[in-house]
């Protein structure tokens, strides 16, 4: 169980678009309706929800707010019908982007996606151009943690691996469908995660450097500022200095 892995090179997440709270509990907000409709409103019989709420909290959002999300998935509130959409595409240079949206008008998000592949020098792509360079996992992240002891805690609650990540701690993956339960067998032995989410990461990453970098920068910045999605994931490994 070893390796090395980077954030910028597994999904791309704008800092400045997190550090703009009001967007990113609507993103939140999104997704806590989506996870409650499709799977109803218990969080404990309900573990995408579970991880939605567990991410509202983390960010702070008041109780109120989830709740009344949460009853809106559920019908028991009125509110806008979200569904899922997922959109394949090329950033310059050939490099593979997912990008991951909830949206009550369809017509309207395949629009904002489309022109924005296309102004900044990339091409949206059919279902399934890109889809198969991707993994679906659950990824749980520590920090102040030994690897021993990570591991030996890993193995126990059935985790899968367990990853360093130079300068940032460890991520230990999962199925995605026992993400829930790895998080709780570690937090029973008294390792909480930092983060615990299902995330899509590439098979294999491809670098990119320079000015070509900078121009897959700035198609994934466009496409994490449109309101209708929710994460931007790539196979693009970036340069230190570009990440």
């Amino acid at each position: 169980m070893a390796g090395h892995s980077k954030w910028a090179n597994i999904r791309f997440r704008k800092g400045v678009q997190d550090a703009k709270r009001g967007k990113v509990f609507t993103k939140i907000i999104r997704e806590i309706t989506v996870a409650a409709r499709a799977g109803g409103g218990d969080p404990g019989h309900n573990p995408r929800l579970r991880l939605a709420i567990d991410r509202a909290l983390a960010q702070n959002m008041p109780k109120d707010n989830i709740e009344r999300a949460v009853r809106r998935g559920t019908g028991e509130l009125d509110g806008a019908h979200y569904e899922e959409i997922q959109y394949e595409g090329y950033a310059p240079g050939g490099i593979a982007v997912l990008v991951a949206c909830t949206t009550d008008n369809r017509n309207r998000t395949a629009g904002e996606v489309r022109h924005t592949f296309s102004k900044y020098g990339g091409n949206l792509g059919t279902e399934g151009s890109v889809a198969y360079l991707f993994e679906k996992r659950g990824v749980l992240a520590f920090i102040d943690v030994s690897e021993e002891r990570l591991l030996d805690a890993v193995l126990e609650a059935g985790g899968d691996d367990v990853v360093a990540v130079p300068d940032e701690g460890f991520e230990v993956l999962t199925a995605p469908e026992k993400l829930v339960s790895v998080r709780e067998g570690l937090v029973a032995q008294g390792l909480a995660p930092q983060s615990a989410e299902i995330v899509i990461r590439p098979l294999t990453d491809v670098a990119v450097a320079g000015e070509d970098a900078e121009r897959v920068m700035r198609l994934l910045e466009a496409l994490e500022d449109l309101d209708d999605v929710q994460t931007v994931y790539t196979n693009a490994a970036f340069a230190e200095e570009t990440a």
